[in-house]
């Protein structure tokens, strides 16, 4: 009974395969098919195959779009912003400073200072900031002098004139360091 059964679900399957179908005559052209003939072929030719040919200029898909300057006199490349939540700084130890370097696009006034690390009892010192105004250069930076051989910073950015986009939205305003420890 089961080969029965195979046999009958088989049969349409088979009897598709063995032809059924009427063959095109050869007095039938493309053309008549349906529609234009889209390659022209010679019995016993080499036919070329269809080159498209394009004429104007294609529509920009996106807008333009401007990136940080490029030039030698951006010395150091910044990582974008996305997804970050600090200001990105490179601090370059040096014996009693540590020179900040950052990007340059986030307002034109900022703010730096090593805060000490160590413990201190009591009330903690207050931070000595120092202000860097900036032009149109890539980078900015500034060096801090005065600090203790060895001892351990933390380096903090401000920048209180940081743009807003255009849905209110403010751009990154503040930077940290790792512990640094000038030489």
């Amino acid at each position: 009974m089961m080969r029965f059964r195979v046999a009958l679900v088989m049969l349409p399957l088979l009897l598709g395969a063995c032809g059924g179908g009427s063959d095109p005559s050869a007095s039938e052209s493309p053309a008549d098919a349906g529609g234009p003939a889209w390659v022209t072929v010679a019995p016993g030719r080499a036919t070329a195959s269809v080159t498209p040919r394009y004429s104007g200029s294609p529509r920009p898909g996106l807008p333009p779009v401007s990136y940080l300057p490029t030039s030698s006199a951006c010395a150091v490349a910044w990582n974008e912003d996305v997804g970050k939540v600090f200001i990105p700084m490179v601090v370059t130890v040096g014996r009693g400073s540590l020179t900040v370097q950052w990007p340059n696009r986030f307002g034109n006034r900022y703010r730096v200072a090593a805060v000490p690390q160590e413990l201190v009892s009591g009330a903690q010192p207050e931070p000595q900031w120092q202000t860097v105004t900036t032009g149109d250069e890539c980078t900015a930076g500034t060096t801090i002098r005065g600090l203790k051989s060895g001892s351990p910073y933390v380096v903090w950015l401000d920048a209180p004139d940081t743009p807003r986009a255009v849905d209110g939205s403010r751009s990154l305003y503040s930077g940290r360091s790792q512990i640094v420890k000038p030489g």
